[in-house]
């Protein structure tokens, strides 16, 4: 995963990460820390933690243009069985550490790639296989990413069999010929042949994606695509704002014809498009719930997998390239799946890279992420680390007061929508100054 960029004052979309998913900053994990990962293992867990577990199916049938995740298109059944087989014995080397030892996973998340990818007999064969190794029977989440094409009446009774409680379509846009522009292996036909197969399982929850800006995206479309998902009325809606990061298929052919600017629509005018879609959805009785996700019921439609990990829960991740945090240690597994593999042949962890975060840190990453959200309570931060983040953040809070993104009341901190929409353009500013890089990895 690419490390973000400083923000871009400017309106162009250039390449780069904007969206900021962690802290510290990913360059600042190295190989060197991998030992304390293997440390972190060894203790205890702190009490009051829940755990999650996340598990990596890097498969998918093409590669959208826009993807910077690691997947692969040319696996074969026998390779796919393999990688799988592999991935449990990851989870059974862990499973022994005192870490997990009487450990039962809060949250879980299946995430690519395309978990949906999967044949139902293979869903089922490996979520057995982990059930065994560590039982998840009391998890409050199980979220499954879908892709919609990959979805006939056999594969979601499966998914819905496996436990699964939110399943996540990545619809992205509702058009043919921009989902063919952009890469999309499924067209619009099966996207409503899965969500009605999808609510016909009554899955607690469905949540679909969409993409604001993709390639050659136009106002008269985003305005069909915000007709349809009032068609569909989901549980809950994540709108995402396209951008380019260095390892995808869109920035390659960038820097072949030389340019600095992506061919997608500017930051003004992806962020105009979700703030017209919140709007409409809001009308529609919908309530907004961070700077992406719409919910139809908050009481009803949560995102445990989100929330916990935004406040400091252990998340063990299986699979090549996986993230994971434990203990206050950041991990990657190895990104590339002949490495992963035979590290976990090895009898070893997999570790590519690692961070381990001092208490600073830890609250400056839960501030930044819970600020995704909307709004920030002071107290909750006094009590846990001990730190008044009304005056230690004080100057760049007034900052955007007087750029109108936010206010300040009773000890809670409020973005509006604007502030909302570009809120991964400000959390930099919050970073220690030593983490205010440009650096990419």
């Amino acid at each position: 995963m690419s490390d973000i960029v400083t923000p871009d004052k400017k309106k162009a979309t250039r390449a780069g990460n904007y969206f900021i998913s962690n802290y510290p900053p990913f360059s600042f994990w190295t190989e060197e820390q991998r030992t304390e990962v293997l440390d972190a293992f060894e203790a205890a867990p702190a009490p009051g933690i829940p755990l999650g577990l996340y598990h990596h199916i890097p498969f998918c049938r093409k590669r959208c243009h826009f993807c910077y995740f690691r997947v692969y298109t040319d696996k074969n059944a026998d390779e796919i069985k393999d990688y799988l087989e592999c991935t449990m014995r990851e989870l059974e080397m862990l499973a022994k550490k005192p870490l997990l030892t009487g450990r039962k996973p809060h949250f879980v998340y299946f995430g690519g790639g395309t978990p949906s990818y999967l044949s139902a007999k293979q869903l089922i064969e490996l979520t057995d296989r982990m059930k065994t190794i560590l039982p998840w029977d009391e998890a409050e989440e199980v979220a499954f990413e879908c892709e919609p094409g990959t979805l006939n009446p056999g594969k979601l009774a499966a998914i819905k069999e496996i436990g699964v409680t939110r399943i996540s379509l990545g619809i992205e846009n509702f058009d043919d010929r921009i989902l063919e522009i952009n890469g999309r292996a499924h067209r619009s036909k099966e996207v409503w042949r899965a969500y009605e197969r999808a609510q016909a399982e009554e899955f607690d929850q469905i949540n679909i994606d969409l993409i604001a800006g993709m390639l050659e995206e136009t106002e008269e479309n985003w305005q069909k695509n915000i007709e349809e998902v009032l068609k569909l009325s989901p549980d809950s809606i994540t709108i995402y704002q396209m951008e380019i990061p260095y390892n995808t298929t869109i920035y390659k052919e960038m820097k072949a014809d030389g340019a600095l600017v992506a061919p997608v629509a500017d930051w003004e005018t992806k962020r105009r498009w979700v703030k017209e879609a919140f709007a409409e959805l809001e009308s529609n009785g919908y309530t907004i719930s961070s700077g992406y996700t719409a919910v139809k019921n908050p009481e009803k439609a949560k995102f445990i997998y989100r929330d916990a990990l935004w406040g400091g829960a252990d998340l063990v991740g299986l699979g090549v390239a996986s993230f994971s945090h434990v203990q206050g240690v950041h991990y990657q597994n190895f990104t590339e799946i002949d490495d992963y593999t035979k590290g976990v042949d090895s009898g070893e962890m997999p570790i590519k890279r690692a961070f381990r975060t001092n208490e600073e840190e830890r609250m400056i990453r839960e501030f930044i992420l819970q600020m995704k959200l909307g709004h920030v309570e002071a107290k909750y931060f006094q009590k846990k680390f001990g730190v008044n983040i009304l005056e230690k953040f004080s100057s760049q809070l007034d900052e955007l007061k007087r750029e109108g993104l936010l206010d300040v009341m009773e000890g809670s901190i409020m973005l509006n929508r604007d502030g909302l929409l570009s809120v991964d353009n400000v959390l930099h500013d919050f970073f220690l100054e030593h983490h205010k890089t440009d650096q990419l990895v």
